[in-house]
């Protein structure tokens, strides 16, 4: 049971689950905050974590089910639990249905906006495992389904939406489809071959990544713009600054002639900037207030 737990965990990859809960919690407080005058309650942010653990973990697990057939002809991927035979199709579904199962339960116990949402969300959970198939836009299919995060959590804790929570949204989308686009990368010649839609195989390894680097340019722009448009100050302006450090510096790793460290740009750079930015904020809110 443990060794099945821990395959599972490595198919989903559940350490990346740090690119979006910080934003999650981000969403959630900026918005208690700006539209009620208060913090989110302990049990508001524990429901919104088990949604966020639910909808990713549901999210993988039918990515790698939908896309198994492709992993399994693909050198870099073909050792993943599903093509590898470490676990079985039925019981990756029952994964599935448990993680939805948790995602709705969660989303119920917060407010009845949250329960209208959820079809949209989980058409977008479904949706972006099949984009590859016909759209290299996919990475912003992508971005936006991840997006859903902050603004989810925004309007789990308000019931609403604001000019702010859209910004939020936009930027976190924005910020993951370019690093997805790097990421893809690694698969250039693979997709190409096998015609699997990406913007590297649809624009070259040089033009995607300066679709990614434009990408980072507007997310740059996206941070600094909550700075103006919320009462958030000079701690979480110094948190952004660091950020676009970061998203300066991942760029810099990575070349069309050299892409052996794709892979330290995608998890440690990206992982640093979320939290970075969201222990700022905290810094912020909380201790500078």
């Amino acid at each position: 049971m443990i060794r099945k737990i821990r395959i599972f965990l490595e198919m989903i990859k559940f350490e990346h689950t740090v690119f979006a809960l910080p934003f999650a919690f981000m969403g959630a407080i900026l918005g208690a905050i700006t539209m009620e005058g208060r913090w989110p309650t302990w049990a508001e942010l524990g429901w919104i974590l088990l949604a966020m653990v639910g909808a990713r973990t549901a999210a993988m697990a039918l990515n790698r089910l939908i896309d198994r057939g492709i992993d399994a002809l693909n050198p870099r991927t073909e050792m993943r639990a599903i093509p590898a035979g470490l676990l079985k199709v039925s019981e990756v579904v029952l994964f599935i249905i448990i993680s939805f199962a948790v995602l709705i339960y969660a989303s119920a116990q917060l407010n009845e906006l949250c329960v209208k949402l959820m079809p949209l969300a989980v058409f977008m959970l479904v949706l972006y495992s099949y984009t590859k198939r016909f759209t290299w836009l996919c990475h912003v299919v992508l971005g936006l389904t991840i997006g859903l995060s902050p603004l989810g959590a925004w309007v789990a804790v308000t019931g609403q939406f604001e000019p702010a929570a859209w910004v939020l949204f936009g930027t976190v989308a924005l910020w993951l489809a370019g690093f997805d686009i790097i990421y893809a990368t690694q698969d250039f010649e693979f997709d190409r071959t096998n015609k699997v839609h990406s913007i590297p195989a649809r624009f070259g390894i040089r033009g995607a990544l300066w679709i990614a680097r434009s990408l980072h340019l507007v997310t740059a722009i996206g941070f600094i713009t909550l700075f103006f448009i919320t009462d958030l100050s000079w701690a979480y302006l110094a948190g952004t600054m660091i950020s676009c450090i970061i998203l300066f510096y991942q760029h810099w790793l990575v070349r069309p002639t050299d892409l052996s460290r794709v892979q330290i740009a995608f998890f440690p750079m990206n992982g640093t900037l979320s939290v970075v930015l969201f222990a700022f904020t905290l810094l912020d809110l909380l201790v500078l207030r």
